[in-house]
């Protein structure tokens, strides 16, 4: 019989090091270019690769407080949230699919609009959150972007949407499709009224969107590198069996081929808009005590 026994004792844990350098979420790949940036640097150059020019996704909210004076503004129709009309069901149910969205993007639906101003001037900004559905165009969607339309005619202030979207939302069938003749509507009579609309396109605006209010601007821009497009090129090579063209859908390609009005980088497009509207609206409707801000990094 052993004198001594030797006490069994579970493996602890290692002791965690409080020194330990944390590195998730500081660096972040470039789309573009494959270089591996700091997160950081990014971020100061409005989320614009500071190597290659190429733009990240930004979200609604983002938008808004990059364009808007001061990045302040006033969210209306913040309430309206979509429900389930038709009781789709895929491969999981169009509610579960709402309430994913909801929790993911912090947003009701999947555009917001704000009013303020922009350079002084009182505009209506809609942006379009790609993270809730991939931006799709829904029955609620409609009613934002038309009440936004009949706002900016209402107060005269110009409207400006921001989108970015991958069409109608499809699960509620034709009630997306109804959209699109609903918004253009609205927009032929702020046109009649003569109040300023500008389009500003990014990656990605296609289908119902596109061939609805994304096109109909008094300007249309877009970003650099924007797929802008109905169907996407992949079915639009299969269709019609022949290898498009290079650069085919991109922003710069509309360009050349005289689909949009200009192409702005995002560093400068707050800039852009201002010029713009100080051609289509009146001096008196800007306001006089206009606070600038610091100049944008180049």
């Amino acid at each position: 019989m052993p004198l001594f026994r030797r006490k069994r004792r579970g493996l602890e844990p290692p002791v965690e090091r409080t020194g330990a350098v944390k590195t998730e979420g500081v660096f972040l790949k470039c789309e573009g270019c494959r270089e591996v940036l700091y997160r950081r640097d990014v971020e100061e150059n409005l989320m614009v690769c500071p190597r290659c020019g190429y733009h990240f996704r930004i979200s609604a909210r983002q938008r808004l407080a990059l364009l808007f004076d001061e990045g302040v503004y006033t969210e209306v129709d913040a309430h309206l949230a979509s429900t389930d009309p038709l009781g789709f069901y895929d491969t999981r149910s169009y509610k579960d699919r709402l309430a994913a969205a909801q929790k993911a993007t912090g947003v009701l639906e999947a555009i917001l609009t704000g009013e303020g101003t922009i350079g002084g001037y009182p505009a209506i900004i809609q942006a379009m959150e790609y993270g809730f559905i991939g931006g799709s165009m829904g029955s609620v969607v409609g009613e934002k972007v038309t009440r936004a339309i009949e706002r900016a005619l209402e107060k005269r202030a110009a409207l400006i949407i921001v989108s970015c979207s991958g069409g109608a939302r499809m699960m509620e069938g034709v009630l997306s499709l109804m959209q699109m003749a609903k918004i253009s509507a609205a927009l032929a009579r702020l046109d009649e009224a003569g109040v300023p609309y500008i389009s500003v396109m990014t990656d990605p605006t296609t289908g119902g969107v596109t061939a609805s209010f994304a096109m109909l601007g008094d300007l249309n821009i877009a970003e650099p590198g924007a797929l802008i497009g109905f169907a996407g090129p992949r079915v639009i090579e299969q269709t019609i069996r022949q290898k498009l063209p290079e650069g085919f859908q991109r922003s710069e390609f509309l360009l050349e081929h005289g689909m949009l009005d200009a192409v702005v980088d995002r560093r400068h497009l707050r800039d852009f808009l201002i010029r713009a509207l100080a051609f289509m609206m009146p001096d008196e409707r800007r306001r006089a005590s206009v606070v600038t801000r610091p100049e944008e990094p180049q």
